[in-house]
């Protein structure tokens, strides 16, 4: 657990710290010197006796006590150097930035086990091994470059790269965006990103940091982060997190459709959405998000784009409209009453286009109108270069009092990075962070919207189910997939309609029961898994003697072990799937169903409990929700009975999590409501 030896020391240790500023130990010793440390600072070098004007010691033993010690010495060492530490000086925190440990082989695992071993034995800390280090208010313990001017206002950057936190702060810092901490946390082998969020949650006050960047490369518990987290956010902070590692290349063979869908990247963008986290993929989207989080919040979805670059222009409309957002079209008569104060060829329609030619007094007119007397707008985007004919610092200083007194947010994109190279430093000097792209500013704007808030209370109002039946079906059951009728049972158990139909082993039972469920029938064999690979499936059965050929045919495919009959029934074929990940708990997956599910993949995903209001996002996430509202004569179908067999099968793998994949696939939705047609669950306890 993060403490404050490592947080706020009063004496550090540089063990491996050099004359050569082109070394780890060297930059870093450097960084210590020149940085606000006001606390004693101690080197080790057995080789040389002044270290950068600091008198060295030949070992650890040779000091008095250290707070916090930061290692840059080859791997093999680290071990007995960090017992004398642990034991003997009272150190209780360490940043270790050597490599050689995990990452390269078992032998080096093992020696970085011991190594927490030893800390964990004194209640100690440690960041890295393999890492830059951590960069405070109180110290400079990083070995790299750049060094940002520490704003309290400033994001804090967990990373699980060290490179990669030096690349974020290297493009952040001429954009404008400021830091107030960065913590690399290397191979995280006792702190990793969720003990970090823990300690950020946990001390948090009115005086912390409200923003809050993640590049992750490994969540070692779920649970952790998602709790610290979604906590922060609760408190009023942002999130937004690059997690690499993410491809579908490493993922294993799955035997379900649920299975088959329920990537890694679909785990974890669940568990963001769920925490209320905004999911980058990249590096410059992160920064993009980071630096919109310093503006204030949008609170609707209305933009006003004010240009005097009409390409611009339109490409930041392609791209606030296909994210979600709106550019709506301004044409009331306060509108025409704008345009009075423009240039002939202006046009105020939204976007709205001043000219290249326009002033900084205009430009102020036009924001005061979005301001104050376009209701329908709730933001504003103004796109302001230079051709370098003219100075435009006139122009950029009208904006910067504006950003100040406006309710409404404005976001600059000031795309002139050399024409207006002196404007834009002025601008940037006052605080303010520049888009210089405006789609990128366009997506991540859309990527803010689009991510729910953290949600609360997720276990309320759960719906009734039979949970001794539920429980009943699971302790007989073993590790396979259930039998269709143990199916049917659980399913019903937990609430959701199934139709009407029998197991059958013999031609003699096959054809004793249609008489009960009457025609049209689908027959479908038991055994393998996917039955329409195989042929396995014969739909609009409607007389005995297409029963017996089809009940005979499908008994010799490989594997059968009986045919299920069933009432065919017609409507939109639906899906609903679960999926157990480890530390993550079961993935809740939903979407068009049928053969179209593998081709399609219009599918949602939640992270358990799911909540109605979660149930419902998953439905109006779908590209094809508006089948919902009923599309070229067809029903429409219920949401709020999808949303409640998606809340139910949410119970059902609460109740029962010995499921590791569960599809209702298809759910047949008509207006007589939805009914599970074909089921599918494997058990593993």
């Amino acid at each position: 657990m993060i403490n404050e030896s490592l947080i706020n020391p009063e004496s550090i240790v540089v063990i491996g710290g050099s004359n050569h500023l082109n070394k780890p130990g060297g930059k870093l010793l450097s960084n210590l010197i020149n940085g606000n440390f006001k606390g004693k600072i101690s080197v080790i070098n057995p080789k040389e006796s002044v270290i950068q004007n600091i008198n060295a010691s030949k070992s650890v033993d040779d000091i008095e006590t250290a707070d916090l010690a930061v290692l840059a010495i080859p791997a093999k060492f680290c071990l007995e150097t960090i017992k004398t530490l642990a034991y003997k000086k009272n150190t209780k925190a360490f940043i270790i930035i050597s490599a050689g440990f995990s990452e390269v082989t078992e032998l080096g695992a093992k020696l970085e086990q011991d190594i927490v071993d030893v800390i964990e034995e004194v209640g100690g800390c440690l960041i890295g091994p393999n890492c830059i280090g951590i960069l405070n208010n109180n110290y400079q313990g990083v070995f790299t470059t750049p060094i940002p001017k520490l704003d309290p206002k400033g994001c804090d950057l967990i990373s699980s790269s060290g490179a990669t936190a030096v690349f974020i702060m290297e493009a952040g810092i001429p954009l404008g965006l400021t830091f107030n901490s960065v913590y690399s946390v290397g191979n995280s082998a006792q702190t990793g990103v969720e003990e970090v969020l823990e300690y950020l949650d946990n001390s948090f006050n009115e005086e912390s940091s409200k923003i809050k960047l993640l590049y992750i490369e490994e969540i070692k518990n779920p649970a952790k982060f998602y709790t610290h987290a979604s906590s922060l956010i609760r408190k009023g902070c942002k999130i937004a997190a690059i997690k690499a590692g993410v491809s579908s290349a490493g993922g294993r063979a799955a035997s379900s459709h649920t299975g088959a869908l329920a990537t890694s990247d679909e785990i974890v963008r669940a568990l963001f959405r769920k925490t209320g986290i905004v999911y980058c993929s990249g590096r410059a989207e992160l920064i993009t998000i980071g630096s919109i989080f310093t503006y204030k919040e949008l609170t609707g979805k209305n933009f006003a784009i004010i240009t005097h670059a009409g390409g611009s222009a339109v490409m930041l409309t392609d791209a606030i409209s296909k994210g979600g957002l709106e550019v709506p079209e301004i044409k009331s008569a306060t509108a025409a009453d704008l345009l009075s104060y423009l240039y002939p060829g202006s046009s105020v329609s939204n976007p709205i286009d001043f000219l290249a030619t326009g002033t900084a007094d205009q430009l102020g007119i036009i924001i005061d109108y979005c301001e104050h007397k376009f209701d329908e707008i709730d933001g504003i985007i103004v796109v302001f270069g230079s051709p370098g004919l003219f100075d435009v610092e006139n122009v950029y200083k009208v904006l910067n009092v504006k950003m100040d007194i406006c309710k409404k947010p404005i976001f600059p994109v000031l795309p002139s990075i050399i024409n207006a190279q002196k404007e834009i430093e002025y601008f940037l000097s006052k605080g303010r962070i520049n888009f210089p792209d405006e789609v990128e500013l366009g997506n991540a704007l859309c990527a803010i919207y689009n991510t729910p808030k953290t949600f609360n209370d997720q276990e309320k109002n759960l719906l009734p189910v039979d949970e001794t039946t539920i429980r009943t079906i699971i302790k007989n059951a073993t590790d396979s997939y259930l039998a269709p009728t143990e199916v049917t049972k659980l399913i019903n158990a937990v609430g959701i309609p199934t139709t009407k139909e029998a197991v059958v082993k013999t031609l003699e039972e096959a054809t004793q029961i249609i008489t009960e469920l009457g025609f049209p029938l689908v027959l479908k064999v038991v055994g393998p898994v996917h039955k329409t690979d195989v042929n396995g499936v014969v739909l609009n059965v409607t007389s005995v003697d297409n029963v017996i050929t089809e009940f005979n045919r499908l008994m010799e495919i490989d594997g059968a072990t009986s045919v299920l009959i069933q009432q065919m029934l017609s409507g939109t074929e639906l899906f609903v799937g679960a999926k157990y990940e480890e530390g993550y708990g079961h993935l809740i997956m939903a979407g068009l169903g049928g053969i179209f599910i593998e081709v399609l993949k219009d599918v949602s995903s939640a992270i358990t409990p799911v909540s109605k209001q979660e149930a419902e996002l998953m439905i109006a996430s779908l590209k094809s929700k508006q089948l919902f509202e009923g599309v070229r004569g067809m029903d429409p179908i219920s949401k709020d009975e999808f949303s409640e067999i998606i809340q139910r099968i949410s119970q059902l793998v609460k109740l029962a999590p010995e499921i590791i994949e569960l599809d209702l696939n298809p759910l047949l939705a008509s207006k007589n409501g939805i009914i599970a047609v074909d089921s599918r669950i494997c058990i593993k306890k």
